[in-house]
């Protein structure tokens, strides 16, 4: 795993496991990462179609539970998270836009691929949003096919992408 940091983490930052009391926070980062970042690359009526206000709170924390989840903290405020689940699927990784470009999304990652790496996974796959995948590039992820996904009836362009991991990534040390 040969990533490099453009940007050390504020040395304030936190990665820990996901909590039931992280639900509300969570939705919000998606939230505002959606509405707020990845209205650059797409429509107004396909970012309502991806993180829409109904979203069902409930729900939302019962996947964020049954994941692998980790979230971001600053100063004690979630500012980002990031899980993966059982079949090797990088599932999410969202950072509110107030925290972008300080290290944040690289931090979550950096913590997935390793605690990925320790639980046995050869490898990650994930479905990167036109957003997301200079940063998953950047974090060592290649472009296995480019897709179309729907979701409530809006077709939003994205990337299949992958990594593979080594034994030795779920050791504790930087990647660079």
């Amino acid at each position: 795993m040969n990533v490099t940091y453009d940007v050390p983490p504020p040395e304030n930052l936190v990665i820990r496991r996901y909590a039931t009391a992280d639900a509300a926070d969570t939705l919000r980062v998606f939230r505002a990462a959606v509405h707020g970042i990845a209205s650059r690359d797409y429509t107004s009526e396909q970012i309502e179609a991806w993180a829409p206000p109904s979203l069902d709170e409930a729900r939302w924390q019962e996947r964020r539970s049954a994941a692998n989840t980790y979230v971001a903290c600053l100063d004690a405020a979630v500012v980002g998270f990031s899980d993966f689940i059982d079949d090797g699927l990088l599932d999410m990784l969202f950072v509110h836009p107030d925290a972008g470009g300080r290290g944040v999304a690289r931090a979550l990652v950096t913590r997935i691929l390793r605690e990925a790496a320790a639980a046995g996974h050869q490898g990650l796959y994930v479905h990167a949003s036109l957003t997301a995948k200079p940063a998953f590039e950047r974090f060592g992820f290649a472009v296995d096919a480019t897709r179309m996904a729907e979701i409530r009836g809006q077709r939003l362009q994205n990337f299949d992408m992958s990594i593979t991991l080594k034994p030795d990534d779920s050791i504790d040390r930087p990647i660079g």
